[in-house]
């Protein structure tokens, strides 16, 4: 136990105002964190931020530099041809957000059924935003371990 919290194997306990929290762990903490932040967004998720010091991984040198060229009909242009392509998951789902929308429209503001369509609006967002954020982190994380130099146009 350390700053106020402790971490069990599913669980973070002894949370002052919310109590335990379930965890879906992303990965393994690479060392005892120093202290825990507690994020809750628009569609009643939470999410812990630890601090944990580590030391940074060094990459392996390369040669390799790419130019990138950033669109809107495709996301990326690199210097060798390769086109990548955003995700467009709002494209997919547009009947679903109408549909979303269009029930929250109807309720009345400040009842119960209001804040329900409303989380259900906002973890559809969430999900969207997931999905974006997913894809930027990927493309970025392979660039970064394939080239020496990034160079962007704006």
């Amino acid at each position: 136990r350390k700053g106020g919290f402790k971490i069990g194997q599913h669980k973070v306990p002894s949370n002052a105002k919310i109590g335990k929290l379930k965890i879906v762990w992303s990965r393994e903490l690479p060392a005892p964190p120093s202290s825990v932040t507690v994020i809750k967004d628009s569609a009643n998720r939470y999410f812990l931020s630890f601090v944990v010091e580590i030391q940074p991984e060094i990459l392996p040198q390369t040669d390799n530099s790419v130019g990138i060229d950033l669109g809107i009909k495709t996301f990326a242009t690199f210097s060798d041809g390769t086109k990548v392509d955003a995700p467009k998951p709002l494209k997919k789902r547009i009947k679903k957000l109408r549909k979303l929308s269009k029930s929250l429209s109807h309720k009345t503001k400040g009842s119960k059924r209001y804040e329900k369509a409303r989380v259900r609006v906002a973890k559809f967002h969430g999900k969207l935003k997931d999905t974006r954020t997913d894809f930027l982190h990927k493309l970025s994380t392979e660039i970064i371990r394939e080239n020496q130099t990034v160079i962007l146009e704006v």
